[in-house]
């Protein structure tokens, strides 16, 4: 199995163990984090995402699957699906970013509440190059994030964003950290010792954005590319 949950000191921790395909995950991976992120929702309400190794955080989709997508596929997006879940749940979640969070591997960061990143993190969406989008919530939350402007430097021009940036444009917390599961881990700890009531209530506030709408703008959007990349 290459997702892993365990709890420790009240925290979740969720853990992505594909190291020798950095990460990348398939439709089984996605369904295996699901029901891992919903296991762990039982018993607590504040979750880290990590993953094992130095290299990455996470590739995104595996690209042998990708290659074999279709139109219907993306109507009905898992990977979307998947991290909207995470970012709709009352559970707070943290992503600690050691490595690079590229295309579906920046999107699961960005379903997250909050991100911690050392100094070898970088975030990027290059799926305009390969023709697709970011469709798993990249186009809808990034400009959420970090504005409009930066969120079309980094998906229509492809720029990646270093760890210092992350800091410096408010996607990640804190600063830059050498031991970013550790860090994501104190964070964690005081998030928990919050009221889970008040959690919740403050993130069904913070949702009232219009992202249902723009998410299924990116499912006809990645729709059309399929068909028109397949044709």
């Amino acid at each position: 199995m290459a997702i892993h949950t365990s709890i420790a000191d009240g925290v979740g921790v969720l853990t992505l163990d594909r190291p020798d395909r950095a990460h990348a995950y398939d439709r089984d991976h996605l369904e295996a984090l699901l029901t891992g992120f919903q296991k762990l929702a039982c018993s607590t309400h504040v979750v880290v995402v990590q993953s094992t190794g130095e290299r990455a955080f996470c590739a995104g989709a595996d690209l042998k699957e990708l290659g074999q997508a279709a139109p219907v596929d993306a109507l009905d997006l898992l990977s979307q699906r998947v991290f909207a879940h995470i970012a709709d749940s009352p559970v707070v979640s943290i992503a600690a970013v050691h490595g690079a969070a590229v295309a579906g591997g920046c999107e699961l960061t960005l379903a997250c509440d909050l991100r911690v990143v050392g100094p070898r993190a970088r975030f990027s969406l290059p799926e305009t190059g390969l023709g697709i989008i970011p469709a798993a919530g990249g186009c809808t939350r990034l400009p959420r994030l970090v504005g409009q402007s930066i969120a079309r430097q980094i998906i229509l021009a492809g720029e990646s964003i270093s760890a210092e940036r992350a800091v410096r444009w408010g996607l990640a917390v804190g600063e830059v950290s050498e031991t970013p599961r550790e860090q994501a881990m104190n964070l964690a700890r005081r998030v928990a010792e919050r009221s889970p009531l008040a959690l919740r209530m403050a993130k069904q506030v913070m949702a009232r954005d219009g992202r249902e709408d723009s998410l299924a703008s990116e499912r006809v959007a990645e729709a059309v590319l399929y068909g028109a990349r397949n044709s």
